[in-house]
């Protein structure tokens, strides 16, 4: 039982770890050094809109379902409101340049649409189908809690989802609907898992769900439930150092100079992150270097633009247009949502699509809120380009600009380095590089979060959980973490 627990980071992989501790009774400090916690799970406010950052929707969260189960563990779920999608047999629409896909709510729905817009790929759709309904059946019995090394993903869970499809002889057009999925987490899909595309894939299909109301409602839900159970929460200071002594945590210095010891150190923040704050001498040359060559997944620029409800109604599912390769890799891709904005007569445009760093060097060096005109004018006209095109999808007559968001907002909001939206890559070539990281060879010192296992709202949380596992031990977690959720 230590006497303290020190959480770097207050997204929801640091506080979900927060609170699965609270509940334990351990004491637990979570230390978030912008004002406000919450991570990319709050919003932001431009002319008295609610703006998303890292939530627009959420799969599996259903009754019985993975995600759900992981809140009902929480006990968040009651406090945050949400609606759920697919009522009209949509999640997302899939707009290529000469066809369309609808992804719809179910995973037997979706074999239909398969099977019935790919007529001459039965045998592809069968053996495809299957994979989705075993890891997806793997998925809502928690094998992965009651394993105790992670034995359930097995090699050929781990092979490139692109190569099963080539191997499999799918069309460019199948390829390029079931490419969608692997960018979703940041991944291209001829490097992206087997395991990671169908968890992702089968979350949506399984129940899709968007938040409702103020979109800080799913951060203030997970805040006030760590408090609520005792947890303590400094804001506004950031970690300046890790302290170590004779190779155990012995707590950290904030930038403030306020020292918090603590026997534990849980950082949910990027692995590169916690290497600049730990003495240069208590890690291995070997793991910094290794940290160092890791791949990130790129950043994203968001554009939010306000559209009067009169002009076009609200739509139930997302619109995804999308580019792909000759042989049906997706080049690039934009999403858009466009739902109730919360101020009467007017309806909030989303847009995302991924952009690298090295778009912005000319201010990589800057913070926000000092980039000058000259950033100002690039952001916008690249979302000019975004809303030109959404104009056309959507047959827009208005549209009013709101804000618009860069890697380098995100590089700064959330201390990810590049910008990187989704943390390090877990591409095929570097799975045991990235298993690696969290031997992090100092005693006490855990990693929490999406740079644990998996990125997406609900990779997030499992890496949490599979944190606190990993410091309390594995018959401990069964019986007193796990236990709640089987």
């Amino acid at each position: 039982m230590p006497e303290q627990v020190l959480i770097i980071g207050s997204g929801i992989g640091g506080l979900t770890a927060g609170i699965i501790l609270a509940q334990l009774q351990h004491p637990v400090t979570v230390v978030e050094r912008n004002p406000q916690p919450g991570g990319l799970m709050r919003s932001y406010r431009r002319s008295g809109i609610d703006c998303p950052v890292g939530v627009h929707y959420l799969g599996a969260l259903d009754r019985g379902q993975l995600l759900r189960q992981l809140w009902d563990a929480l006990g968040v779920t009651p406090l945050i409101p949400l609606e759920r999608m697919g009522a009209e047999g949509i999640v997302d629409r899939y707009i290529f340049d000469d066809f369309e896909f609808n992804l719809p709510a179910g995973i037997d729905a979706f074999e239909e649409n398969l099977r019935r817009t790919f007529p001459e790929e039965q045998r592809q759709i069968t053996m495809i189908m299957a994979d989705l309904r075993e890891i997806s059946r793997s998925l809502s019995a928690f094998d992965f809690f009651l394993s105790p090394a992670l034995s359930v993903f097995s090699p050929e869970r781990f092979e490139s989802m692109g190569e099963r499809l080539l191997h499999l002889g799918c069309s460019i057009r199948l390829t390029a609907v079931l490419g969608v999925p692997a960018g979703l987490i940041g991944i291209p899909l001829r490097e992206c898992p087997v395991y990671y595309y169908y968890m992702t894939l089968a979350s949506y299909l399984l129940s899709s769900w968007r938040l409702v109301g103020s979109g800080t409602a799913m951060a203030e839900s997970f805040v006030s439930q760590f408090q609520s159970l005792g947890g303590n929460i400094v804001a506004g200071d950031g970690v300046a150092a890790i302290q170590v002594e004779a190779g155990h945590v012995k707590g950290a210095i904030l930038r403030s100079g306020r020292i918090l010891p603590a026997d534990v150190v849980i950082a949910a923040v990027h692995p590169e992150t916690v290497l600049s704050l730990l003495p240069s001498d208590v890690v291995r040359p070997s793991y910094r270097e290794r940290v160092a060559q890791l791949e990130n997944t790129k950043g994203l620029l968001g554009v939010n633009a306000a559209v009067p409800a009169d002009s076009h109604q609200a739509l139930p599912y997302n619109v995804y247009r999308l580019y792909t390769e000759a042989d049906g890799s997706l080049t690039r891709g934009i999403f858009h949502q466009l739902r109730a904005s919360g101020q009467p007569g007017m309806n909030l445009l989303s847009m995302i699509t991924t952009s690298s760093i090295e778009e912005w060097l000319p201010w990589e060096k800057t913070t926000s809120g000092r980039r000058g005109e000259d950033y100002k004018e690039a952001k916008e006209e690249r979302a000019r380009w975004l809303i030109d095109e959404a104009a056309e999808l959507f047959g827009l007559r208005e549209m009013n600009l709101l804000d618009v968001y860069s890697p380098l907002t995100i590089r700064d909001g959330v201390n990810s380095p590049g910008g990187s939206a989704y943390g390090v890559m877990r591409t095929t070539k570097q799975l045991m590089k990235v298993a690696s990281l969290n031997r992090v060879l100092v005693k006490g010192l855990f990693l929490a979060g999406q740079n644990r296992l998996a990125s997406g709202i609900m990779g997030t949380m499992l890496g949490s959980f599979q944190a606190v596992r990993q410091m309390i031990g594995h018959e401990k977690f069964i019986g007193e973490v796990a236990g709640r959720l089987i």
